[in-house]
């Protein structure tokens, strides 16, 4: 049975603050005015201003930083003798976010089954997941770049949080979606929500009314499949591209990574290795150490970009590698749309 808390708008700041108190690391969204307002996520402190607008950036670094060190390690020299020292301990923060969206909270289910579910088991990557408390905000309404409906989410779907947030006239009501959840909410200090409650499912049902309706893509893996060697397909749908990697940095999904090592094992400060964001829209990405290049032209790239998230992700996990945020679509700098990459594929197929 879940928890239901109220807390009333003005009320936000001490419950973040109640978060602080437990020893976590609080990331909530902050806007940043710039030529284009964005949003990030940032460490909350008391007093510092937070918005529970949709990030421009979702919160992936919580579980996948943009840069984090694996190990350490240093060598000393005594006489003919070399010894070795390394230290590989993950480095995982109690942390909470708060205030994503349902798509990005899908998005921590997508990166678990690699990393959790896989043949190997990313220690670095369980640490911090098993340190993480999810604070979703339910959206109040669809946008027309988002489609988290065509795959399987919705405005309140629950995948990936721990608590879900729902506005409703003069605050939110948070209900607890995990025993992790349930947890926090049953230690703090907030009024019961359960009377609230029928105000959130009005609220929610409202919401899904506003959505589009979501077109059949259920021959998307097949059809994508099919067209794996058609390169004029590609090409057509790729030929504006610029390969600037956006679709892959503000992606709530992608986890392709470089590994490189730093320093120096025999110098004093000694060496560190590194496993940093990648880029598969980038056409250096697959270069390999003689000089081949697997994948030379962007059409084959974005072929796997779209093949991984709708045909090679759900071979292996039975679900897409794509919680429809939309924001490959907002920040493509020349408007491509995976999802028009995909009905277009299913068409084509349909066709022969």
């Amino acid at each position: 049975m879940s928890t239901t808390r109220f807390v009333a708008s003005d009320g936000l700041p001490a419950f973040l603050s109640f978060l602080v108190k437990t020893g976590r690391r609080v990331l909530a969204p902050a806007e940043k005015p710039a030529v284009k307002s964005s949003v990030v996520f940032e460490p909350w402190s008391e007093g510092k201003a937070f918005t529970l607008q949709k990030a421009t950036v979702p919160a992936k670094e919580a579980v996948l930083p943009q840069c984090e060190t694996l190990l350490t390690y240093k060598k000393t020299r005594e006489g003919d003798s070399v010894s070795l020292t390394l230290d590989d301990t993950p480095e995982a923060q109690p942390t909470a976010v708060f205030g994503c969206r349902p798509c990005d909270a899908r998005g921590y289910a997508v990166l678990d089954r690699p990393y959790l579910r896989g043949p190997f088991v990313d220690p670095y990557y369980k640490a911090r997941r098993e340190n993480l408390v999810v604070f979703t905000v339910t959206c109040s309404s669809g946008c027309n770049t988002c489609f988290c409906h065509w795959l399987g989410g919705g405005p309140s779907s629950p995948e990936g949080s721990d608590v879900l947030l729902t506005e409703i006239e003069g605050g939110y009501v948070l209900q607890s979606v995990t025993d992790k959840g349930a947890e926090v909410l049953g230690t703090s200090s907030l009024a019961d929500g359960a009377d609230k409650f029928p105000l959130v499912e009005a609220a929610r049902k409202a919401a899904w009314a506003s959505l589009v309706p979501a077109p059949d893509i259920k021959g998307a893996q097949t059809a994508l499949s099919a067209l794996f060697s058609d390169l004029d397909f590609w090409q057509a749908q790729t030929d504006r591209c610029l390969s600037c990697g956006a679709c892959t940095y503000f992606c709530p999904t992608c986890y392709c990574f470089n590994i490189t090592d730093e320093g120096e094992s025999f110098d004093e400060q000694g060496g560190r290795r590194l496993r940093s964001w990648d880029n598969c829209m980038s056409s250096l990405f697959t270069r390999e150490a003689s000089g081949h290049n697997p994948r030379m032209l962007k059409a084959q790239r974005m072929r796997n970009r779209v093949s991984h998230k709708y045909s090679f992700y759900p071979e292996n996990w039975g679900a897409y590698s794509c919680s429809g945020c939309g924001r490959c679509v907002s920040n493509c700098p020349v408007c491509l749309d995976i999802r028009a990459i995909v009905l277009a594929a299913i068409a084509r197929t349909a066709d022969k």
